[in-house]
């Protein structure tokens, strides 16, 4: 499966044109948060500007591997090979990390001026500038010394937002989630430091060619397998990710749910593609606690009282949605055209859920802005003054519920048929329970949202345009169904 993440040698050199394309991709994003933080934007407006050439650069390195295919750069600095690939799916990860990170731009003036966060506010631009920077450095590296410097700088960029509201709850769950963050960085350099010392390679192509299975591949994969785990909260690792959430500003959320754990699983995969080629046990672990997390989470959802819980709670479910898919992926004795067919799912669901997910976040954070209210029990009645927020929940829920004609349907459809093929049917159970149970915990949320006898409640005007934003990501996760051709194409030409 490595020719699916560009790890081959058969690439072009880039373009010039293409090495401004790539500095400004990577580079932008950390230049622009750090002006932000000299001058913070009052209005979206200079946001919007500045965002243009971010999204064209992504635009650029679209058009220049359509043309090209893919390409390769590479580097030796002091004896040390490092190298940046851009292919199908590199390049789409890209392009989802540069809007979704640009509709979180835009947001975040509008919510920082209605929410008076104080003069830590102003710090949040330079960190949201290095997580983009560094997701984007992620999707594009093809050597583990690049990538553990990627996460390491995202992880504790990540943190620093997620504290920046100076809340005590906030401090107590920021500071659990650094300390697991590092527990999860020492475990995956000790897995790094055991492949180096075997095989003396960093660079993912080479490794592919001189990986063997064997005790030093297993426990390499087993330290990164539950270093990465615990950086993507995934089930039973989830603990820190619900209360962080709980006290975090609403742009942070939404970027932390749909990209920043995603960031860990898309390592995990491929490297795993490496060190774990045709792997009957892993997977399959990896497969039964994705279903446990699919009825866990969706059962904590359903459950909570809390609406910054419920959305969180239902990121552990959806992120059990990909889990299951693993034994299809990297598994023996796999069909081919099940294995392609659960390759296209799985990336659909993923970038679907990120989408789907930020506007989930944002239309939950402007109920809570506009009523003051953070249950679903005190956003009842909403539905007299703020539809829009609701219409948007509601369209992200139609993505996450799998309803047609979204992009989690078209996933899920291309997922079951994979399933079915390969007669698995417990995951295909799974999945519906999943279904299910997501369907219960957001028609929960709309029977509170149109209590009509609900008191009235003093609403807070929302900024311009804060609706818009999350109606539109929540819009691109939908259409994402109907125009799903588009990324499939990428990853079908992934590699080929």
């Amino acid at each position: 499966m490595i020719w699916r993440f560009g790890l081959f040698d058969g690439t072009f050199e880039p373009l010039a044109s293409t090495h401004w394309a790539l500095v400004a991709a990577l580079g932008l994003p950390l230049l622009l948060g750090m002006l932000a933080a000299r001058l913070p934007p009052r209005q979206a407006w200079p946001v919007l500007l500045a965002s243009v050439p971010v999204l064209a650069s992504g635009l650029m390195l679209l058009s220049a591997y359509d043309q090209a295919g893919p390409l390769r750069w590479q580097w030796d600095i002091a004896g040390i090979q490092l190298s940046l690939r851009l292919n199908g799916l590199s390049v789409l990860m890209l392009l989802m990390t540069q809007v979704i990170g640009v509709a979180a731009a835009l947001y975040t003036p509008g919510y920082l001026r209605l929410s008076e966060p104080g003069p830590l506010s102003r710090w949040l631009w330079p960190l949201m500038g290095v997580v983009l920077s560094t997701l984007s450095l992620i999707w594009l590296a093809t050597d583990l010394l690049t990538l553990y410097a990627a996460l390491e700088l995202m992880g504790l960029a990540a943190v620093g937002m997620l504290m920046l509201s100076a809340k005590a709850s906030a401090l107590v769950a920021g500071m659990r989630y650094l300390l697991l963050a590092l527990v999860g960085s020492l475990t995956y350099l000790l897995g790094v430091a055991l492949i180096l010392g075997h095989w003396g390679r960093l660079d993912l192509p080479g490794l592919a060619e001189v990986v063997e299975p064997g005790p030093v591949a297993w426990f390499a994969a087993a330290l990164i397998g539950a270093g990465l785990a615990l950086k993507a909260a995934l089930f039973p690792l989830h603990a820190w990710l619900t209360p962080v959430h709980e006290s975090a500003w609403t742009p942070v959320s939404a970027l932390h749910a749909a990209l920043v754990v995603k960031a860990s699983l898309f390592i995990l995969l491929q490297l795993w593609s490496i060190l774990l080629p045709d792997a009957f046990y892993a997977p399959r672990v990896i497969a039964w606690l994705g279903m446990l997390a699919i009825v866990w989470g969706g059962l904590l959802a359903w459950r909570t009282d809390s609406l910054k819980t419920l959305v969180a709670s239902s990121t552990v479910a959806q992120l059990g949605y990909l889990m299951v898919v693993f034994p299809l992926l990297l598994g023996p004795d796999v069909a081919p055209l099940s294995r392609a067919l659960a390759w296209d799912g799985f990336w659909l669901q993923l970038i679907g859920h990120a989408f789907a997910k930020a506007a989930m976040f944002m239309a939950a954070g402007n109920l809570m802005l506009a009523t003051g209210e953070s249950t679903l029990k005190g956003v009842a009645g909403t539905s007299r003054r703020m539809p829009l927020s609701l219409l948007v929940l509601g369209v992200a829920a139609v993505t996450l519920m799998g309803l047609p004609p979204s992009a989690g349907f078209t996933a899920k459809w291309l997922l079951l048929d994979a399933m079915v093929r390969s007669q698995q049917w417990w995951a295909i159970a799974a999945l519906l329970i999943g279904s299910l149970l997501t369907a219960a915990y957001v028609f929960r949320l709309f029977r509170y949202s149109f209590y009509e006898s609900a008191p009235h409640h003093h609403y807070q005007p929302l900024a311009p345009g804060m609706d818009l934003i999350a109606l539109t990501l929540a819009l691109a996760a939908f259409a994402l169904g109907l125009l799903a051709h588009f990324p499939l194409t990428l990853l079908h030409g992934g590699g080929a």
